[in-house]
C-alpha cells in the first residue's frame, strides 16, 4: 500500500496520482508538481488515501508543493500569455493558409512549453507554422489535433437538456455510445435527436445502459409474436422501464385488429421477428 492524492490539471480532465510527500491536501488545494511536461499546477480532487501499489501506475512522483500565492499569479500572467498566444497562431493560421481551426492554447507552469489544440477534416502540414511560432515564444512548441468531442469538451455549452455540458462538467474520460443504446431505451432513432452540439451520439445514452440491458433480459421486440391471455399477437412497442407490452391480436385472419397492452410477465415470446420492425411511435420515440 502506498499513500496518494489525485490531482486534476484541466476541469473534468483525467485525475492523476501522485505522492503527497508527507503533507496532508485536502479537497480543492492547488499543488505544484512536476510531471512529464514539465512543471504543472494541479488540483487536489482526492485528498490523502491509500491505494496498492498496482492502482497508482507507478512509480509516482512526489509533489513539489502546496501552491502558495506567488504562484496563483504566476497562474494568472500564464493565462494572459495564453490568450495571447491563441491570437498570434490565429494570424499565423491565416498568413499559412491552413485548414485547421485553433480551438485552445496551453501553457505549462514553467513556461517551458506550449501546446495549440485543433480540429481538421484531414492531416495538416503545419511544419512551416511550427518554426514561426517557436522563433515567437522561444520555447518547445506542440501542435495536437483533436476531435470533435474534444472540442466540445474545450469549448463548453448548453446541451438539449438545458445543462452545461457533461464533458465539460465531470466525465474525464468518453465512453463508446451506439445507436444500439438509444434503441434499447425506446428513444428515437433519428441521429439528429439524440446527438450532442458536437454532432455524435450524446453520452448519456450511456448511463442507464447497463439498467436497459438488465430489464430488455427477457423482453419480446418489436415485431416478434407473443403469446398472450389472449391469444398470440404480434408485438407493436414495447416500454422497458413500465415492462409493458403493446400487442394487437387476430384470433382470425379477417377479424378487426384488437389492441391491447400487457405485463412483460403476462407473455412468453413464440417467435422472433425476422427483421426488426419499428413503428410510427417508436420512432418517434415513447418514455
Amino acid at each position: 500500500m502506498i499513500e496518494i492524492i489525485g490531482l486534476r490539471f484541466k476541469t473534468a480532465g483525467k485525475i492523476y496520482y501522485f505522492d503527497p510527500n508527507g503533507k496532508k491536501i485536502q479537497r480543492g488545494t492547488g499543488v505544484i508538481v512536476d510531471t512529464v511536461r514539465g512543471m504543472e499546477y494541479g488540483i487536489c480532487e482526492l485528498s490523502n488515501r491509500m491505494v496498492e501499489e498496482d492502482q497508482a501506475f507507478m512509480p509516482v512522483r512526489k509533489i513539489i508543493r502546496i501552491a502558495n500565492d506567488r504562484d496563483l499569479e504566476t497562474l494568472k500572467k500564464n493565462k494572459e500569455k495564453e490568450q495571447e498566444a491563441f491570437d498570434t497562431c490565429l494570424e499565423k493560421i491565416k498568413k499559412h493558409n491552413l485548414g485547421m481551426k485553433l480551438i485552445d492554447v496551453e501553457l505549462t507552469f514553467d513556461n517551458t512549453k506550449i501546446i495549440f489544440y485543433f480540429t481538421a477534416e484531414g492531416r495538416v502540414d503545419f511544419r512551416e507554422l511550427v518554426k514561426e511560432l517557436a522563433g515567437v515564444f522561444r520555447m518547445r512548441i506542440e501542435l495536437r489535433q483533436i476531435g470533435v468531442r474534444d472540442e466540445s469538451k474545450f469549448l463548453n455549452g448548453i446541451g438539449m437538456c438545458g445543462r452545461t455540458l457533461c464533458c465539460a462538467t465531470f466525465l474525464s474520460e468518453f465512453q463508446p455510445v451506439s445507436m444500439k443504446m438509444a434503441k434499447d431505451q425506446s428513444l428515437s432513432l433519428n441521429p439528429s435527436k439524440i446527438s450532442g452540439i458536437c454532432g455524435r451520439l450524446m453520452c448519456c445514452l450511456k448511463y442507464e445502459e447497463e439498467t436497459y440491458e438488465e430489464l430488455n433480459k427477457g423482453m419480446p421486440g418489436i415485431g416478434d409474436v407473443i403469446q398472450t391471455p389472449d391469444g398470440q399477437g404480434e408485438v407493436l412497442s414495447v416500454s422497458t422501464l413500465r415492462r409493458t407490452i403493446r400487442a394487437v391480436i387476430r384470433k382470425n385472419p379477417h377479424d378487426p385488429p384488437n389492441i391491447n397492452s400487457y405485463s412483460a410477465d403476462d407473455v412468453n415470446i413464440v417467435k422472433k421477428a425476422e427483421i426488426s420492425a419499428e413503428p410510427e411511435n417508436f420512432k418517434r420515440g415513447r418514455s
